[in-house]
């Protein structure tokens, strides 16, 4: 650690976030590297130090020869303050050495209102913020991670994109740029080359054009460049890299614990959904192996808790098999096991039992919708009556805290719908009252609505946002309907929400508009310590930009989208059959039940997937 930082930490919170170290980290010789990555998480380091992608990503470069692999959080305001007043550029945390002197800088992109947070590590790191003014080979700015397969508002600033799972292409990306720069190219011709990898969109080799109404003309690629850009996946899953030596926090973060992958995609088809969409096609791994990543990842980092990770943990066939292989391990030696994702429709009381017989968490489902007519039309294939057998199960067996997650605006969504949410609740409250008519203790039922944000590469990616003032009639029609102590009720911020839809369906207007709230103080829009709406608000009138152009209003079917330069294998037109089912209340069954010829399969070896 250099002097003027071991000056400066004790005037900051949560030093430990700043000063690298910790046990697992990794720590080459530089003498023996030829290319340094600084692995990039726009946001606090308890929040990135829970990405497990972030960790397998790290973990894959670092198993490289000549690559070293380091890690880099947004500097809280406190620190970023100090940093700029004694002129200490962003670095890595394993060497301290300033982070624009790497080869290659990638960053996680999870959420939409990190997006400033991209630029303000940029400008940290010395670096210009705009893809055209870093003229030399290094260091090449790349993105990847969820919000990805939009990337058109940050597009001016990043050279490179990646779509899909990094965990091959990365590898990829590496071994390209050390023949680049044996062969002493250009960075056009890096980029260029790089746009021939299968899951790389180079944004400066799209030429786009507008219509006067603002909308999308045309997206020309320039030559040698592809058309659409198709995401990358892993092939074999069983064979793909777990981080069963994980890097354990010097201070105490988010998830702090081991979690494992059980598989990724999804069977189910919820219609709002970007990420059941996105990561298709499912692909599982086998049990033991996870028993021995599991068991192994917990001895060598003492963590005390495990966590089965996927978008719906129940849906993992052999989960019962794997928990009591895990069970037989944890129990004797102390470990807890968790299981998020559970579903209404396939709760298992034995299970969670078995699981949390030790201290009973409070569980959580998400019918999503109140009324079935609405859940039929985002395809949620969950019921009423699955609901409450649930948790009439649960309460059974000595829970006594339910949480239920639901979404406001639905496409459809009416007065009947919104006032559903609360019929519900109460129906769950009834139930405890009728499984426990002598509780010794009360229940908690808490209720959580967000604001629907329409994503890309979904079902609803041509809906309308409903507008901010509808939200908050909806929200405020809503509270006034909710009964009993025993029912809470929370819900989402709408101003963040509305900027969310605008980020998520923006264009590479959008770009200026982040580039301008940014010179303006923007930064950590996640937070509500930093975040101000009016900021956004005036830069977006600087701009000439009119947000609602982004957030409100309904695409027609033949609109050219901003995101339609990249694919995530699922085809345009089955989402559009998706949504006139949605419309029809109509459910498509889950995957297992009926392959519904999303296109994802194409994907996979052999043309069939792990559903």
């Amino acid at each position: 650690m250099n002097r003027t930082l071991e000056h400066i930490l004790p005037r900051v919170q949560k030093p430990a976030r700043y000063t690298g170290g910790e046990y697992n980290a990794v720590v080459k010789d530089r003498r023996q590297v030829d290319v340094r990555y600084a692995l990039c998480f726009p946001d606090t380091y308890e929040i990135g130090m829970s990405n497990l992608g972030m960790r397998i990503l790290y973990g894959v470069m670092n198993q490289m020869d000549g690559v070293w692999c380091e890690r880099v959080f947004a500097p809280w305001g406190d620190m970023e303050e100090e940093m700029r007043r004694e002129g200490i550029l962003l670095y890595g945390l394993e060497s301290g050495d300033s982070i624009a002197d790497f080869d290659l800088i990638g960053f996680s992109l999870g959420y939409e209102m990190a997006y400033t947070n991209v630029l303000n590590m940029l400008d940290l790191a010395g670096l210009p913020l705009r893809s055209e003014e870093r003229y030399g080979l290094s260091p090449i700015i790349i993105a990847g991670g969820t919000c990805a397969y939009n990337p058109e508002p940050l597009a001016p600033f990043v050279d490179i994109f990646v779509l899909g799972e990094g965990e091959d292409v990365s590898v990829e990306i590496i071994q390209l740029y050390r023949k680049a720069r044996e062969e002493c190219w250009s960075k056009d011709e890096f980029l260029a080359a790089a746009a021939q990898i299968p899951g790389l969109y180079v944004p400066s080799l799209y030429d786009v054009s507008y219509r006067p109404d603002g909308t999308l003309e045309r997206v020309t690629p320039h030559e040698g460049a592809p058309a659409v850009v198709t995401k990358r996946i892993v092939q074999d899953f069983d064979k793909s890299y777990f981080p069963v030596k994980t890097i354990v926090p010097s201070t105490e973060i988010v998830h702090d614990r081991v979690m494992l992958e059980l598989f990724r995609g999804c069977i189910r088809g919820c219609r709002f959904c970007q990420a059941g969409y996105a990561y298709r096609p499912v692909r599982s791994r086998d049990p033991e192996i996870l028993l021995k990543q599991g068991i192994e990842a917990c001895k060598d980092s003492g963590y005390q808790e495990m966590t089965l990770s996927s978008l719906s943990t129940s849906d993992y066939r052999p989960l019962e098999h794997l928990c009591d292989g895990l069970l037989d391990w944890c129990e004797p030696n102390r470990v807890s096991l968790s299981l998020p994702s559970l579903r209404a429709d396939n709760f298992s009381l034995g299970l969670m039992e078995r699981v949390q017989h030790v201290r009973k968490s409070g569980l959580t489902f998400a019918p999503e919708a109140g009324t079935q007519r609405l859940r039929d039309a985002i395809n949620k294939n969950v019921t009423e009556e699955d609901l409450l057998r649930s948790c009439r199960t649960a309460f059974s067996g000595g829970w006594s805290s339910v949480k239920l997650y639901f979404m406001l605006g639905l496409p459809t969504e009416t007065d009947e719908d919104v006032l559903g949410i609360a019929d519900l609740a109460e129906k769950v409250y009834k139930t405890w009252k009728e499984v426990t008519p002598n509780p010794r203790r009360g229940v908690t039922i808490t209720v959580s609505t967000a604001w629907f944000v329409p994503k890309p590469h979904t079902a609803f990616q041509w809906e309308p946002q409903i507008t901010m003032e509808e939200y908050q009639r909806r929200v405020k029609l809503l509270r006034e309907h909710m009964k009993g102590r025993s029912i809470k009720y929370n819900w989402h911020d709408s101003q963040t929400s509305f900027l969310e839809a605008v980020f998520a369906r923006g264009d590479r207007k959008v770009a200026d508009v982040i580039e301008t709230a940014w010179r303006h103080g923007a930064k950590f829009d996640a937070w509500s310590e930093y975040f101000d709406f009016d900021r956004w608000l005036a830069a977006f009138e600087a701009c000439g930009v009119d947000p609602a152009f982004y957030a409100n209003r309904t695409r027609e079917k033949d609109e050219l989208l901003p995101w339609d330069v990249t694919s995530v294998g699922v085809t345009k037109n089955f989402l559009w059959r998706e949504r006139e089912r949605a419309y029809e209340a109509v459910i498509t069954p889950d995957c297992r039940v009926q392959c519904t010829g999303c296109g994802a399969n194409k994907l996979y070896p052999g043309g069939k997937c792990d559903a």
